[in-house]
């Protein structure tokens, strides 16, 4: 062999070296990017404001969905026209980023015993369009109504200062935090109506969504993140709850006998997303406490994610972990020296900050990250490593995947490998039988899309 031969191949194994140090590099740049916007995005949400924007709704009087539309300061109508400012408002600050309107639908008193008259359901929308999949969205909602013990009384005042303009604020809060950032995905801020008469704006903006046949990455719905005091005595400002199903209400039957023999019954799109939200919590929030209740919701309780679980959307609930009943859907009054009422005074808005953060932070990481995989084959029957199998992603900004990987009994992926921008992978030496695994797809910005449980096996 030649000196030449010897000196390339030197100068080959350099440039390898040299790019790797440049990949490492670049991916440790891009991941201390990653923390530090997100930090900037916690930082930024003001209590202040929610302060201001609580108070504002509570002194609408009443917003109980059958109550005054014509009044400019008392009543739904009045509420949700604020609400609508409020978002064109934000919308002027970042130059027209912002599709603001309203989506309502019409019901009568057949269509529920809470709907004693015929009414339009108006959802406020603001929708913050992203730059390469438009079509692709993350929710977060509050809702615009409140109620006090008779649920068709809609002439009382009705302050609902937790329940929920503590969501509905936070909600217009996080649209004004991250409409100074542009983003991949769509993002959606909505107020819906409706909810305390049965869930009917989550009904009405669900079946939109289909019609717009809209992809929903997922729905983070907030329904009173207001409260640090329990009827149980407990006073707890770090701990929240996230409610998900553990499956689609609407799966096919051959998932459902699929899944006896293969496993994934905690494992559905809702159960990922609540598990994406615990993650991102722990890793930039980690003197919050995310509560995973495997639960659609409160028992025999609901809320306005349920409308898009129906019809097979990923949906959650992020909520206080420590509710006090004697400030929900009740007259204002005092009793044995218990005042009741869902008034402002019962509302921690350091507390809704966190919350809102919480909302903030994971909107952001969704919206910057790439498509979730679609299709997943995993096989390694009776044998000593689990093999995968999967339809790459079609977009550039994808950096690769990330396998994931937990005992059976264990709530949250514990174990992750990144295998590069591959369409195939073995995990060597680990036993399909021992656990269950996912995938998600890596961005080149470093953000990660939920994790996807494998939804088909091969045997070779």
């Amino acid at each position: 062999m030649s000196i030449g031969f010897f000196i390339t191949l030197t100068e080959i194994c350099l440039m390898k070296y040299i790019t790797l140090l440049l990949l490492i590099f670049s991916y440790s740049l891009t991941q201390a990017q990653k923390k530090q916007v997100l930090y900037d995005i916690i930082e930024n949400v003001s209590s202040e404001r929610l302060e201001k924007d609580i108070n504002t709704l509570v002194n609408f009087g009443t917003r109980h969905t059958l109550s005054d539309t014509l009044s400019n300061s008392r009543g739904i109508g009045a509420a949700r026209r604020w609400i609508k400012s409020e978002f064109e408002t934000i919308s002027k600050e970042c130059d027209d980023c912002l599709e603001v309107f309203y989506q309502k639908n019409y019901f009568t008193p057949k269509d529920g015993d809470r709907i004693v008259k015929p009414v339009w359901i108006n959802n406020v929308v603001a929708i913050q369009r992203g730059k390469t999949h438009p079509n692709r969205f993350i929710i977060m909602s509050g809702d615009i109504d409140s109620r006090i013990s008779d649920p068709t009384n809609f002439t009382n005042d009705s302050p609902g200062a937790n329940d929920n303009a503590s969501g509905m604020a936070g909600t217009i809060e996080a649209a004004r935090v991250l409409s100074k950032y542009n983003f991949e995905n769509s993002i959606v801020y909505v107020g819906l109506a409706g909810e305390e008469q049965g869930l009917f704006g989550g009904k009405g903006f669900a079946e939109y969504a289909l019609e717009q046949d809209w992809e929903i990455i997922g729905i983070l719905n907030n329904d009173m993140i207001g409260n640090i005091k329990g009827v149980d005595g407990v006073i707890d400002n770090r701990t929240f709850r996230i409610f998900s199903e553990p499956v689609p209400a609407n799966e096919e039957e051959k998932a459902r006998k699929a899944r006896r023999f293969y496993g994934g019954e905690v494992d559905g799109i809702s159960r990922q997303l609540a598990r994406y939200v615990h993650k991102t919590v722990k890793t930039f929030m980690p003197e919050m406490n995310p509560m995973m209740v495997y639960r659609l919701d409160r028992f025999g309780r609901g809320g306005h994610h349920r409308p898009f679980n129906d019809v097979g959307y990923a949906g959650i609930r992020i909520m206080e972990a420590h509710e006090n009943y004697v400030m929900q859907h009740q007259d204002i009054r005092v009793e044995n020296d218990i005042s009741y009422g869902d008034v402002i005074e019962g509302v921690d808005f350091e507390y809704a900050k966190k919350l809102t953060a919480v909302n903030a932070i994971n909107l952001a990481s969704l919206a910057w990250a790439p498509p979730s995989i679609e299709k997943i084959a995993i096989g390694g029957i009776v044998q000593a490593s689990v093999k995968f199998r999967w339809e790459k992603v079609k977009d550039p900004n994808v950096a690769g995947y990330r396998i994931y990987w937990r005992d059976t009994t264990s709530p949250t992926w514990d174990h992750s490998r990144f295998v590069g921008d591959v369409s195939e992978a073995t995990l060597e030496g680990i036993v399909i039988d021992n656990f269950f695994f996912g995938i998600a797809t890596v961005g080149k910005n470093g953000y990660e899309s939920p994790v996807v449980f494998p939804n088909t096996t091969f045997r070779n």
